[in-house]
């Protein structure tokens, strides 16, 4: 397993924790759209979590009827290599309450034990 920041405006930590059935990736996103994110498996068996937040905020003077509207946009980007005994087709994510939940399914690792072949 290896991981590469590719963080552009803002970086996001991600948890990685493996499970005898799966790897499981989490990070907060709090303050993200679901329609922000993205998740994908690249060639080579890379999976890639970027996205875009934008915030607008708006500030009112009563006393002399200013207004003021402040944009911004905050791009991220994260890619972390999986291990060879990763299902890469049947890569689930999903977020809930602030939190991405990606969970990669593993190989049935019976199938990657040595054996002897009967002759």
């Amino acid at each position: 397993m290896s991981l590469e920041d590719n963080s552009g405006v803002e970086s996001r930590d991600v948890d990685w924790k493996e499970t005898e059935e799966a790897h499981v990736l989490t990070a907060d996103m709090t303050g993200v759209n679901k329609e922000e994110v993205k998740v994908e498996v690249e060639e080579g068996g890379v999976l890639q979590i970027s996205g875009e937040r934008s915030v607008e905020r708006e500030e009112h003077n009563g006393d002399d009827g200013t207004q003021r509207v402040q944009r911004s946009t905050a791009r991220f980007t994260r890619s972390f290599t999986l291990p060879a005994n990763s299902r890469t087709d049947q890569v689930q994510a999903s977020i809930e309450n602030g939190v991405l939940t990606v969970t990669v399914p593993k190989d049935d690792l019976n199938l990657l034990r040595p054996r002897a072949v009967p002759n």
